[in-house]
């Protein structure tokens, strides 16, 4: 893992749009993307720099099930008022959360992604160290799949809701085998709640109770840090 850590989101998102740029520069075609307060500023920077994604395909993380696109809280929205409003793709890929057969919906979902392999693909880290909505225990084989979040997740997605009780209790995510044969990986955390997370990932056993380690088990991961976010580190 190459470890980036900088003052503050601000210049994470700076970090982390180079790492976007010098993608798109040696080639890159397909970019796997995440939703979430983590990769704002980097989206932010790709908006405001001349980047050019109409010739690029853009696979999404996950989804909320039970919401459909236009509802305000949904991935879907979220990506057309954060990135894709501004800098559209070619051709955008997001979990269909409202599909009347969950299990078939997964099983295209894969489709897509082996007949588009991910070039680089951008995760935010959960408290629970999750990436995507793959939670603790959750396989390392599994595919694309139906998830039931944790009282931890829903906790932490509740702020972007007004009642509690609306916080969805299910998504669909693409699953740690899928994130693992993205050709270049970059995650972003910031801020003093992840740093358990951030040091079980880093310097902790590779074990299924925090998913993101298995980013040891990949050769090419760039992680963008900033200081609250490494502080328990134990080699910086």
């Amino acid at each position: 893992m190459q470890i980036i850590i900088v003052k503050d989101e601000v210049e994470g998102g700076q970090k982390g749009y180079q790492v976007f740029a010098d993608a798109k520069k040696n080639g890159a075609h397909v970019f796997g993307l995440a939703t979430g307060s983590t990769p704002i500023t980097t989206y932010k920077d790709i908006i405001a720099s001349d980047l050019d994604f109409s010739d690029s395909i853009s696979i999404n993380l996950d989804e909320y099930i039970g919401l459909s696109a236009d509802n305000d809280q949904s991935y879907n929205y979220f990506m057309h008022k954060n990135l894709f409003n501004q800098k559209p793709f070619k051709t955008s890929y997001l979990p269909n959360g409202l599909a009347k057969d969950i299990d078939a919906e997964a099983k295209r979902y894969d489709k897509v992604i082996a007949d588009n392999p991910i070039d680089l693909q951008i995760l935010g880290l959960g408290r629970n160290g999750h990436i995507g909505f793959n939670e603790p225990g959750t396989s390392r084989e599994i595919g694309t799949h139906r998830v039931s979040l944790t009282q931890s997740t829903i906790d932490a997605n509740a702020r972007f809701f007004e009642h509690e009780e609306d916080v969805p209790k299910e998504a669909l995510s693409m699953g740690l085998s899928s994130i693992m044969k993205s050709k270049h990986i970059l995650l972003e955390a910031y801020g003093a709640e992840k740093a358990d997370a951030v040091k079980g990932m880093i310097e902790g056993p590779d074990t299924p109770d925090l998913p993101a380690s298995i980013l040891q088990n990949h050769d090419n991961v760039t992680v963008i840090l900033d200081e609250a976010a490494a502080s328990k580190l134990t080699n910086k």
